[in-house]
């Protein structure tokens, strides 16, 4: 072999071996070689002499070669692999510059590797769907957040469903999923159950989409169900989500009070009892699960929702509120600031958007409900949650809480 002086670069440090120190530059070097000058088989012949090298190299020498190799545009498989399972600090540098890495060596790289490495990962650019799929599947909070707030990253529907249901728990993430493209209405809505008042608003001002253009195409098809008499539940339960009335003309016929304010007024006035508010339900169109839903939430949102929806007026929103007992100031005189957002979430809301939020909720709180659901809702069982439609898993999660889990 021809002698050459060692550069400063191949200087070993004190008490270190320099002919190891220059070797592992010097293969190093090969192995970055262009196409021109080196084939693929060649490549990987020095990249496989490298490794096992490396495997005995001190922790300094090991980042220099991946500082050395991280740009190639073509790395030897084996060499990456150990490289990317290497310490953070040495991963890192392969995990943030190499473009040369396939999807296969990410996953790898995820499942094998620690949560260091996984959100280092995450801020990587351009990660496709199956990588930040297999990076969220570990449920680490800090590692979904960093994929989230990575904007050149891809996220499967698969996914995105993953961290809807993980929201309910770490209710941190919830912000960053609601600014992500690939979230569906249907996952905004279920999350508004546990959301904070600002992403409630976010959810509304996105995601509370008009029903028109349904309307529009389906308009005649109202006339031939009703020539079948109703017969088709399939065809049915699409129309109710559809159509432009909320409230129920059986139920206000066979109700005591002779319709929706009337029945808002005796709440009012005495109290908001569950006779009272099971009939409230059954006047706006809704099942006394989803009523109980609403006029329990803590921030009062949905309540409003449900006023909107059903064209009641303000001064009908106010006495829902009062019957329930719910604070209208502060202590010293000015409005509450829940009931302050309650009627502001009134305002911003035209009807119809109002209706399409209240018939989804309607839709997976009580029409989803089979009894085999509902055993897996008391049961925890959201291992299984792959197997349920979309309504279904909605309910799912938005019940969850109030089978006492």
């Amino acid at each position: 072999m021809s002698e050459s002086a060692p550069t400063p670069e191949e200087v070993a440090p004190q008490g270190g071996f320099r002919a190891r120190h220059a070797l592992l530059k010097r293969l190093a070097d090969v192995v970055s070689l262009p196409t021109s000058r080196i084939n693929s088989f060649e490549r990987a012949v020095t990249g496989d002499l490298l490794v096992e090298m490396l495997r005995l190299a001190s922790h300094e020498d090991r980042k220099r070669v991946a500082a050395r190799l991280a740009p190639l545009a073509e790395l030897p498989n084996a060499l990456a692999r150990m490289l990317l399972r290497d310490e953070p600090d040495i991963a890192g540098l392969l995990i943030e510059q190499c473009a040369s890495l396939s999807d296969a060596d990410l996953v790898a790289c995820a499942r094998d590797a620690g949560v260091e490495h996984r959100f280092l990962m995450a801020n990587r650019r351009g990660l496709s769907e199956v990588v930040t799929e297999t990076l969220m599947s570990f449920g680490e909070s800090q590692v979904i957040e960093a994929v989230l707030r990575n904007t050149t990253a891809r996220l499967s529907q698969v996914a995105v469903e993953g961290v809807v249901s993980l929201s309910r728990t770490e209710r941190g993430l919830c912000p960053h999923l609601l600014r992500r493209p690939e979230l569906r209405p249907s996952g905004a809505y279920v999350m508004f159950w546990w959301c904070e008042p600002d992403d409630r608003r976010t959810i509304l001002q996105r995601f509370a989409v008009s029903r028109e253009v349904m309307q529009e195409v389906a308009e005649d098809v109202f006339a031939m169900a009703a020539e079948e008499n109703w017969q088709d539940p399939v065809s049915r339960k699409a129309l109710q989500f559809i159509e432009r009335r909320q409230r129920n003309r059986a139920a206000i016929e066979k109700s005591p009070y002779g319709g929706l304010e009337q029945a808002v007024e005796a709440a009012a006035r005495h109290g908001l009892t569950r006779e009272v508010a099971t009939e409230i339900a059954y006047l706006s169109g809704v099942k006394p699960i989803t009523g109980a839903k609403i006029l329990g939430d803590a921030g009062g949102e949905p309540l409003a929702i449900l006023c909107k929806a059903t064209g009641l007026a303000k001064s009908d929103l106010t006495g829902l509120w009062r019957s329930m007992r719910r604070p209208e100031t502060e202590a010293d005189g000015s409005p509450h600031r829940t009931w302050e957002r309650v009627q502001i979430t009134y305002d911003m809301l035209a009807v119809d958007r109002a209706q399409t939020v209240l018939r989804y909720w309607n839709w997976s709180l009580s029409s989803a409900l089979t009894p085999a659901l509902l055993r897996a809702i008391r049961d925890g069982e959201e291992d299984g949650v792959d197997d349920y439609s979309a309504p279904e898993r909605a309910a799912m999660l938005a019940l969850a809480e109030n089978f006492g889990r």
